[in-house]
């Protein structure tokens, strides 16, 4: 599938990054049809040999992703509803488990499959005027795509627990001082913090990068004994590396280096 055919999904390369929009007016919900698109623009991504950088946002100005599609709940039974929440994980830990990072522009309101998503990418950069929460329980459902799971580990389980049993809404500063975000700027300026992020992270070695992602995060889950020798494995590794010459050369001869990605 290409660019052209996705209907709810954009996908521009800009150098070494990708940029993904969800664009389902009005307000972005991620329905079974959007799930299927952004499944395929993200193996899309994936498959570009220069980017080092996937950033996601949604359209518009006032929501980010509202949710997933309500419609669908009623007919549900417990073999469909665990398929429907089987895909979602899926998709999402493909953003989670790539060795590109993934920014996260978050320009309105991310609530539920919203909420989520953005949980699944390595930074989240949210504008001051934003809610974020996952309101499931009120629908006498829980957060089935890995919010009951990347919550916590983000905020705490008391935090995250009052989220989820009461439904309340976090704004931007309150999300930032918890650590569900990790930067918070005026309205209308994520896309270009994320980008400005993106350069950063384009001039270092991309193999590090994602050796450094992989230590983060499954070291997270591992003792911290377990996690310091997956750390010193993934060290060793880099030492056999192009990039890792180029980069010391390039600091003793005290310029830019030019890493070949090998």
């Amino acid at each position: 599938m290409g660019q052209n055919e996705w209907e709810s999904i954009q996908l521009e390369t800009e150098g070494h990054l990708v940029l993904l929009t969800i664009a389902n007016p009005p307000l972005n919900i991620l329905t079974d049809a959007v799930l299927t698109e952004l499944n395929s623009a993200i193996d899309e991504a994936l498959n570009y040999k220069q980017v080092k950088t996937i950033v996601l946002k949604a359209a518009g100005d006032k929501v980010f992703i509202a949710g997933a599609d309500i419609n669908q709940f009623p007919a549900l039974t417990p073999e469909t509803g665990r398929l429907l929440v089987e895909k979602g994980k899926k998709i999402f830990d493909k953003l989670a488990h790539s060795p590109l990072p993934i920014i996260c522009a978050i320009n309105g309101t991310a609530l539920g499959a919203g909420l989520e998503l953005a949980l699944a990418c390595d930074m989240r950069i949210a504008e001051e005027q934003v809610k974020l929460g996952l309101p499931e329980t009120g629908l006498g459902i829980i957060p089935g795509y890995g919010g009951t799971q990347r919550l916590p580990r983000l905020v705490g389980n008391g935090k995250a627990k009052e989220m989820i049993f009461a439904g309340i809404q976090l704004s931007a500063q309150e999300a930032y001082e918890t650590g569900l975000v990790d930067r918070v700027v005026p309205e209308g300026a994520s896309l270009e913090a994320a980008k400005e992020l993106a350069d950063k992270i384009a001039g270092k070695g991309f193999i590090a990068i994602a050796n450094a992602k992989w230590a983060i995060d499954k070291g997270s889950e591992l003792s911290l004994e377990e996690g310091q020798q997956l750390e010193s494995r993934l060290f060793a590794d880099l030492c056999k590396t192009a990039d890792m010459q180029e980069g010391v050369k390039a600091f003793m001869e005290k310029r830019r280096p030019e890493f070949p990605g090998e």
